[in-house]
């Protein structure tokens, strides 16, 4: 009797089964993700970016007359259109009464800026008032990162931004860097000018795409901006009547009540070539030098460091500071880089080939990481290799338990509380049970040594140039694939033709893979 209640139980759980609805179950993978080496945006800085507002059309009794508006749009137009359209028309008074601040922002940083753009533009024969785009890209704001992951005063998208030779890493982002971001928009926009031969198709394109803009005029049966206008997404259509009235913005601002108060100047500086690990912060700390500025001038680095790896990376110094950079060379690099390095290796250079502020062509022709007294002109190279103790930064990560704090885990891992702040972007000291710390540690390895460089301006130039052999060849230099690197990349950073390279190496085509040697000289 029992098993046949069994069986009847058993057989009423299959029907039941059978009759029920087939759901399939897939698994879900929590994925881990690091924090962002960049902050997006400061909240402090997300009032003044140019949000689109949720009305395009001007109101019943609009402030400014319509007749001004064309009058002096029309007084402004030079190669680009600035046709009046009830949106244009719209974001003129958007800037004027909802968005003063970010206006006046932007009349402020036009100094700090402007130069590079017309200089850039005028280089690539484009219209000089094509700066004003940067203003509706990104508020002029070097490191600001978009939620599309589109970065820096022009808004490249990561691949976007390889395309046009812009290099980004852990410890480097080339979107940020104003010049190189500045060359490689001009030629973006140049390139999407001769796709469409319009301006106003140029801009749209360089909003959404030209592939969007192509289909824009397919489905409308358009050929200009304003024919395709009702079928680009609201985004675009907005973007070039925003660009428009941000063109009138900055020359008629002060008709309006707007001034600029606390203008914005390049600082000015001297460049350093950095070869090799260096901290940032202690340098800072040690050339008297304050860090944020440090960060205006070169923003394009988006770590406190900079890796053992680094190569002639050109480090941007104010030149107030740098006559006791010069003084206090030895003690300065000592400190911030590789103490464990043996005496006299090159860490750092100027950039040969300028003067530094006080008109010197060689004041600090090398930095030198010296672990005893001040080195002499005449140390000699060292032939041999030797083994010495060389460190390694190790990343490890720490869940937080219950109970710690950023004290307890800052003692338990011989680190300081700021630095796990800063590793970590943590801006007060509330943590979470449960929250994933990262921690950079220090660990020495045995490697060998390399050649010990002369302190003497004209023996570490040899360091550069092919070493001659006494059988008269000259020795190969190489480089090693890094992953994002392109063959216009190394061309560039070596200053050579793609054709040069190419040749070089017996490269066909332009594919290179991470790894792989290249010869740069012969």
């Amino acid at each position: 009797m029992r098993i046949s209640k069994k069986v009847l139980w058993l057989g009423a759980m299959c029907v039941g089964f059978w009759n029920s609805p087939v759901k399939a179950i897939i698994p879900q993978e929590k994925l881990a993700f690091e924090p962002d080496t960049l902050e997006t945006i400061a909240q402090a800085e997300e009032s003044l970016l140019p949000y689109l507002p949720e009305v395009e059309e001007i109101g019943a009794t609009p402030a400014i007359s319509q007749e001004l508006l064309r009058e002096r749009f029309a007084k402004l137009e030079k190669s680009i259109p600035l046709t009046y359209h009830k949106s244009s028309h719209e974001f003129v008074e958007y800037f004027i009464y909802k968005k003063t601040q970010f206006t006046k922002t932007m009349m402020e940083k036009m100094p700090l800026y402007f130069p590079l753009f017309e200089k850039t533009l005028q280089k690539h024969g484009l219209p000089t008032e094509l700066k004003y785009l940067s203003m509706i890209e990104s508020g002029l704001n070097p490191t600001v990162i978009s939620h599309a992951r589109a970065g820096g005063l022009w808004q490249f998208m990561p691949a976007t931004g390889r395309e046009f030779g812009l290099y980004q890493d852990k410890y480097i982002d080339e979107r940020f860097e104003p010049v190189k971001a500045t060359e490689a928009a001009c030629l973006y926009l140049k390139q999407l000018y001769r796709i469409f031969g319009d301006w106003e198709l140029a801009l749209a394109s360089y909003n959404t795409g030209p592939g969007n803009v192509k289909r824009a005029m397919r489905r409308s049966q358009g050929t200009t901006f304003w024919t395709i206008y009702n079928v680009l997404p609201r985004e675009t259509r907005s973007y070039v009547p925003q660009y428009v009235a941000m063109n009138y913005m900055m020359n008629y601002g002060n008709d309006h009540g707007i001034f600029p108060e606390n203008t914005e100047f390049l600082i000015p500086n001297d460049t350093i070539h950095v070869n090799g690990y260096i901290d940032l912060a202690t340098f800072c700390k040690r050339s008297n030098i304050d860090f944020a500025e440090l960060i205006k001038l070169n923003p394009q680095i988006t770590k406190t460091s900079l890796p053992d790896q680094t190569r002639d990376f050109v480090l941007k110094v104010p030149s107030m500071q740098f006559t006791y950079l010069v003084s206090n060379r030895s003690t300065i690099m000592d400190s911030c880089t590789r103490r464990y390095l043996p005496t006299g290796v090159m860490v750092a250079r100027v950039d040969s080939t300028a003067t530094d502020s006080l008109g010197n062509v060689s004041a600090f022709p090398y930095a030198l990481v010296s672990n005893s007294q001040e080195q002499t002109d005449d140390l000699e190279e060292d032939d041999h290799e030797e083994v010495v103790e060389r460190s390694k930064t190790k990343r490890s990560s720490h869940t937080v338990r219950r109970g710690e704090n950023l004290m307890s885990i800052a003692k338990r891992y011989r680190v300081t509380v700021s630095e796990l702040k800063r590793w970590n972007h943590i801006r007060r000291s509330n943590i979470r049970k449960g929250q994933r710390l990262v921690i950079y540690k220090d660990v020495k390895a045995a490697r060998p040594n390399v050649r010990v460089a002369s302190a003497s301006f004209k023996q570490a130039e040899q360091i550069e140039q092919p070493v001659k052999r006494n059988d008269r060849h000259t020795r190969k230099r190489y480089h090693t694939v890094q992953k994002g690197d392109t063959l216009w990349i190394i061309s560039q950073r070596y200053g050579l033709e793609i054709s040069q390279l190419k040749k070089r190496n017996k490269i066909r085509g332009n594919a290179i893979k991470p790894g792989q040697k290249l010869i740069i000289s012969t």
